[in-house]
Order: structure tokens, then sequence, then C-alpha cells
């Protein structure tokens, strides 16, 4: 059986021996899955592969002409650039992970580090290559590898006891269907468009990779930046506020929830986050420009939950501009609180977000939105 700790090493031997006359590729013929799409698109992002003509046979006799196999032949070798899954051996997954591989994952098992790398212009080595590795597979190729496995992202019977059933049906929009589509004959083409079956693969695997091409690039030239941004305001939280409880980033437009989670997830020294350690509302501009109006966002329970930590008080919400000068300004005579200045644009009628014209005032907002 194949070894984790021998698998980066044996991929490096492995770019070093391929020659540099666009070794052919082979996959299988017939009906085709996003699986070995992205296989086929993941290859040709490197510089060995990126010229390499495709065939798409099960003959084994073609197969053997492969320089490198995905999805079919019943073998997985790196040494010997043939990467199945289907065989009944076969047991692999990504480090750390639960999820079998299909020939994607087998694909960017071996490769990735070198297309992120490559991307990054960084060695194959450095931390943030590692990084956005993990992080690609776990946002994008893990999801692949299990559809192509028939892998539930839930536990089916554990939901069926808990008599939980799906509100509405959303497997017809997944990338795994499109592609799944993209084997009949497309009636909106151009004419004179090809509809064979590997014009039809072509066009399938480039509507997959270029999916994966953009979220890397949104890994590469915003997530990952994010993370020093998000990571330096979450340190200095206690010198914006004594609670720790309000973050304030220089700048519009970062993602930041994914890093604040992991940040606190570091603070509290274990996944189960630690209530002491939670922050309530990130202040952002709306954009760069001089005198931009400022956003008091408030932390949701968890990154894929619309249900906030602490939401904006409930008599804000709904409530905009003057109107919303008001009762501020009749709250905190009520409770005999300072005033918040005035230049309130908006609170959501659900309290997840709202907007002052000037920083002091977003902060003016979170502040008295902690009190209450």
């Amino acid at each position: 059986m194949f070894r984790f700790n021998n698998y980066f090493k044996m991929a490096e031997n492995v770019a070093k021996k391929l020659k540099t006359s666009s070794p052919l590729i082979g996959t299988h013929n017939g009906h085709f899955h996003a699986d070995e799409a992205l296989a086929v698109y993941l290859l040709r992002l490197l510089p060995t592969y990126a010229s390499s003509p495709l065939i798409r046979t099960r003959d084994p006799a073609e197969l053997e002409k492969c320089h490198t196999v995905v999805d079919v032949g019943g073998v997985y070798d790196p040494a010997i650039h043939r990467y199945d899954h289907h065989q009944r051996t076969f047991s692999t997954t990504f480090p750390q992970r639960a999820t079998k591989l299909s020939s994607a994952g087998l694909v960017y098992m071996h490769f990735g580090k070198a297309i992120i790398a490559q991307k990054l212009s960084l060695p194959v080595e450095h931390a943030d290559v590692d990084l956005l590795y993990e992080k690609l597979y776990t946002d994008f190729i893990e999801a692949i590898d299990a559809n192509d496995n028939g892998i539930s992202a839930y536990d089916q019977a554990a939901l069926t006891a808990a008599g939980i059933e799906k509100r509405f049906k959303n497997g017809g929009i997944t990338l795994a269907s499109m592609v799944g589509d993209m084997n009949n004959p497309d009636p909106t083409s151009p004419p004179g468009e090809p509809q064979d079956e590997d014009s039809l693969f072509g066009r399938a695997s480039t509507l997959i990779g270029n999916a994966f091409a953009r979220k890397m690039h949104h890994a590469c030239t915003s997530w990952l930046p994010a993370r020093t941004t998000v990571g330096s305001a979450y340190a200095s939280r206690k010198d914006v506020h004594p609670s720790g409880r309000i973050i304030v980033l220089p700048q519009g437009g970062v993602p930041w929830k994914e890093h604040l989670y992991n940040f606190e997830a570091e603070a509290s020294g274990t996944k189960e986050i630690d209530p002491t350690v939670q922050a309530y509302y990130v202040l952002y501009p709306e954009n760069a420009t001089e005198g931009a109006k400022w956003r008091v966002q408030c932390v949701s329970v968890s990154e894929s939950s619309f249900e906030s930590r602490k939401p904006l008080p409930e008599a804000w919400r709904g409530v905009r501009d003057q109107d919303l000068d008001g009762v501020m300004a009749a709250e905190a005579e009520k409770n005999g609180q300072s005033k918040i200045p005035e230049g309130a644009v908006f609170v959501h009628a659900s309290g997840f977000i709202g907007g002052h014209k000037t920083r002091e005032g977003a902060m003016a907002m979170a502040e008295r939105s902690i009190e209450l």
C-alpha cells in the first residue's frame, strides 16, 4: 500500500523524470464525470502537461501507450503515473481526511502543491503553499471526491432518525451535476461547434477547471493576504475596545469570517471556541475613498450560520438615517448614556449589519450594542 510519508518525495522525483515532449494523458471514454474532467485540467495547469494530448479509451493496449492515466486502468501507482481509484482494494484519502479520493483528489494530492506554488511563485515547501493546499482541498476538491464515491455530506441515517428533511432540491446546480449534463449535445451551441464525445468532455473539463482556477486565484490573491490583515486586527482588538469584542479592519472587501473563526480557535486552543475570546462586531469602511461610510457587521454563530452572536439592538432594526439617529438618541437619554454621533445610515431588519457615515459613529454603535 502506498505510504503518505513518501508521496511528496515521490511526486518530486516523478516531476524530474517527466519528458519535455508533452506526455500523453489517458482517461476512459464513454460517460464522463466531474472527477476525471478536473483531473485532466489540473495536470494541464503544469508546464510539463500544458500541451499534452488526451486519449479517451478503455483499451488496455492504448492506455499502455499513455504516460499518465487517470480514472481508468485499475491501478494507483504514482511511480508509473497511474491514478485510478476504482479497484476494490483502493482506500486512499487525503492526509488527515476520511473521504476516499477520486481521480481528481489523487491528481491534486500529488500535484496540487506544485500547481499552487506555480501560482504564487513560491517554493513548494513554503508555508503559504501548505496553507492553500489544505484550503483548496477542503473548499473544492473534497466535494468532487465525495460526489464521485457516493459519499454524502451528512449521515443519512442520523438525519432520518432525527426527522430532518431537505427544504428544497439543490443537487441540480452542483458542478458535478452540470458536468454530467454536458455528456449530452448542447442545442444552444453555435452552429458547427463539434458535439462529439471528446469535444463535450473538453468543454466539461474547461468548465470545472475554470471554476477551480477562479477559486485558486481568489484564495491566492484575496483570502491569503486577508489572513495577515485579520490576524493583525484580532491581535489588537483589546486596543480598540477593552472587551475585545470589536474588530476593526482597515479596508472593506476583506474575506474575514473564516480567518476570524480560525484565530479564535487558535486562541481557545481547541476547535470549540471559548466564548471569552469571541468577537461580536467587525467594522470596516465601505470603500477606499476618503470619507467613506462605515459598516458594523455582526459576527455570526458559525461561518455558515445566519444567526448573529449578538445582533444590533432590536429598536434600531429596519430604521434608517435621521429616524435611526432619533431612535438612538432617545434610547441614550432614557438610559442616561452618552449620545451616539449623528450620521447613522441604517440597521438591517434582522440586525446583522448596520452603517454610519463615520468610523467614530460605527464604533459608538458597536460599543452601545455591547452594553445593551
